[in-house]
């Protein structure tokens, strides 16, 4: 063979690496050539109402992402219990694989109130341009349904580019996440063989506020209380009982005040007691992350914050008191002049690693006692309401749970970070993006701020959780309007892909 043809075969071969695509460059190259049809399917998605109320519409999700993940060759079933709605289940074995990654994502969405959006419907999905990008409006945009259409087209994309897998995968799909997840621990355990990987990816929730793709090695525990206190049987004119009969509205703000100081602080006792601290390598993590504060105060139209100077990346690490709701009453036109019966508010305790719900609860129930209420947890008869001076009705929500958090340093959660950071280092430098934020930077955080039932998922499959998110941060989730920045499906597509190519 003459030299020059040599040279030419040397230098050909020396370049086919160079010209093998990373997974994250196959799903960047497939979204980008499929960019009208994937929308469209997306949108299809999004159309299938999704709420609790509706568990037909939730068995049509479940149903249509059965026949997804088998058009896709993908060995599906639904894992069912009576009176919940099911779990979707995906199987890919893949010969001499040394670790199984379990992928976790939620197909069921919030309750909607059609009037408070600027679309249609909430399942009518809207294309709108915000800030030169295209944003696609919809339940379930951002929370949770792009993860689960990212997974499905990052599969669709590593076929297409003839990329292999390394790694046995599953995906279990839940539909009542929204819920409270009650029962995903007892469909997880009933199928612990079918579930059971080294790592249950939780594909679920916002990036970081810059922009960043984002690793997070835990979650807040949840629990609520419901708190109701009582005033007169009925409605009392204002005028003739007022300055007599008690109002409870008052007596419930007055309650409620006293249990934060007035810079953020929960002063009911011993409410931070048993913090689990976080490590050294969680800590640097920390210390490394994006502050985003001042941006988000703008963003929220805030002038201050609680716990000042305190960041929200640490607080996120701290156990809160949240009120979700006060009812007492009636307010603007269909006010009367009334001393209400009575007064109800909805309390969210997040919890952190080292705080057992049940004992937080208590820890509310003892501080209620404490400022002189007599504690049911059933409606009140009249003789109780007669014979003590104050009254309050507290029902504990029994669908809590803990918080859980994984080292960083595992050798697992090493691969998780490297085949991140890959794709967030390929959508950084693609050229085929429009988009103003893209950032090869991964911001790892010990927790996040929502709340995914973790602790379900590592008892029942007998494994780890890490939570790779893809959503914007301003998707509205859980609100009206809900929606995803289309640019964080597409390179959300590429971190699946990654993920599921890993080693």
């Amino acid at each position: 063979m003459p030299r020059a043809a040599l040279w030419i075969t040397a230098a050909l071969l020396n370049l086919a690496p160079a010209l093998a695509q990373t997974p994250a460059q196959a799903a960047n190259q497939y979204t980008t050539a499929h960019r009208s049809p994937l929308t469209q399917s997306f949108s299809s998605f999004l159309s299938i109402p999704n709420v609790a109320a509706d568990p037909d519409g939730l068995h049509r999700n479940a149903g249509l992402l059965i026949h997804e993940l088998q058009r896709r060759n993908v060995d599906a079933r639904l894992l069912e219990i009576p009176d919940a709605p099911p779990v979707v289940y995906g199987r890919i074995d893949t010969p001499g694989a040394k670790h199984t990654i379990v992928f976790y994502a939620h197909y069921d969405g919030q309750p909607v109130t059609p009037s408070e959006w600027d679309i249609p419907t909430p399942f009518t999905p809207t294309l709108r341009t915000v800030d030169g990008e295209q944003r696609i409006y919809a339940r379930s945009a951002g929370d949770d349904k792009a993860a689960i259409f990212a997974q499905l087209t990052a599969l669709e994309a590593l076929r297409a580019a003839n990329i292999p897998l390394h790694a046995n995968i599953r995906f279990v799909w839940e539909g009542e996440e929204e819920a409270g997840s009650p029962h995903l621990e007892q469909i997880l355990t009933a199928n612990s063989a079918l579930v059971h990987g080294d790592v249950f990816l939780i594909c679920d929730g916002p990036v970081d506020q810059s922009g960043a793709q984002t690793v997070v090695f835990g979650a807040r525990g949840d629990t609520h209380l419901a708190i109701t206190v009582y005033g007169p049987h009925h409605g009392l004119h204002s005028g003739h009982y007022g300055n007599w009969a008690p109002n409870p509205a008052l007596m419930l703000a007055q309650l409620l005040a006293g249990m934060k100081d007035a810079n953020g602080h929960v002063l009911i006792p011993h409410f931070y007691d048993g913090i689990a601290p976080l490590s050294p390598t969680e800590k640097a993590a920390l210390a490394r992350a994006p502050v985003n504060d001042q941006m988000l105060m703008n963003a929220f139209w805030i002038g201050h914050t609680e716990n000042a100077p305190a960041h929200l990346l640490s607080l996120i690490n701290q156990p809160s008191l949240n009120i979700n709701g006060l009812s007492s009453g009636a307010t603007g036109a269909h006010a009367a002049n009334v001393i209400p019966p009575t007064a109800t508010a909805d309390l969210d305790l997040r919890l952190v690693v080292g705080i057992d719900w049940r004992v937080q609860q208590q820890r509310v129930v003892d501080y209620v006692r404490s400022r002189g209420y007599f504690i049911v947890d059933t409606e009140p008869t009249q003789q109780i309401l007669t014979t003590h001076p104050r009254v309050a009705m507290i029902v504990r929500d029994q669908a809590s749970y803990n918080a859980v958090r994984t080292p960083m340093d595992l050798p697992i959660a090493k691969l998780v970070i490297a085949a991140v950071q890959s794709a967030a280092t390929e959508n950084a430098s693609s050229l085929k993006s429009t988009s103003s934020v893209r950032s090869s930077q991964v911001v790892l955080l010990p927790t996040m701020g929502g709340s995914v039932p973790l602790g379900a998922m590592e008892r029942a499959a007998h494994t780890r959780t890490i939570t790779v998110p893809i959503a914007n941060y301003d998707d509205n989730q859980h609100a009206a309007n809900e929606n995803l920045r289309l640019q964080n499906l597409w390179d959300g597509t590429a971190t699946m892909a990654a993920l599921l190519a890993m080693q």
